[in-house]
């Protein structure tokens, strides 16, 4: 099953600020049974932002410290949830929550993400395939709940945070009211 790719503009959290940001888009896409495709595209002036180096993927902890796409991975109606982290250095990390920030464990049982960079004078984007089924292996296929998210780094080391939508207070790309999409598989 394929479906097409729709970019959605991520947005700011409003207590911060980042004017090196032009655009943060994000799209997603159904591959097959197994595999849903993540794309984030970065478009801005990075002299003044902090973007990794690409290197070998690698498996890491803490990407969320410096600038790292998320998203967030549940099936619709259950509690528990993944949440993917993945870095323009192509590092990556995944962990299981058993509801919203409870039972954190690093997912050890998934084949690993495939990420992608393609850098241009005008941004960056990542592409990152998932096999979903590894991360939520239900039997019928459920329909997910996704949040996609990200946090930038500038050249002052101050951390932005971006999302398809933010709940009120402090960011928190965890929140029920993060999950904005759903996916049908």
């Amino acid at each position: 099953m394929t479906l097409s790719r729709v970019p959605r503009a991520l947005v700011r959290h409003p207590s911060m600020a980042c004017e090196a940001v032009r655009t943060l888009d994000v799209s997603l896409c159904a591959f097959d049974a197994e595999r849903i495709v993540l794309r984030y595209v970065l478009e801005g002036d990075f002299e003044y932002l902090i973007i990794p180096a690409e290197d070998a993927a690698r498996r890491a902890h803490e990407l969320w410290l410096h600038t790292c796409f998320e998203a967030f991975l549940g099936a619709v109606g259950s509690p528990g949830y993944c949440e993917l982290n993945f870095a323009p250095s192509r590092a990556w990390a995944m962990y299981r929550f058993s509801a919203r920030r409870e039972g954190m464990t690093v997912v050890t049982d998934a084949r690993a993400p495939h990420l992608a960079m393609q850098r241009t004078a005008a941004g960056i984007t990542l592409d990152a395939t998932v096999f979903w089924r590894d991360l939520i292996p239900q039997i019928p296929p459920p329909r997910l709940r996704i949040a996609m998210a990200a946090v930038v780094e500038d050249e002052g080391g101050r951390l932005s945070y971006w999302a398809l939508r933010h709940p009120p207070g402090r960011p928190d790309f965890h929140h029920p009211d993060s999950f904005t999409l759903e996916l049908e598989l």
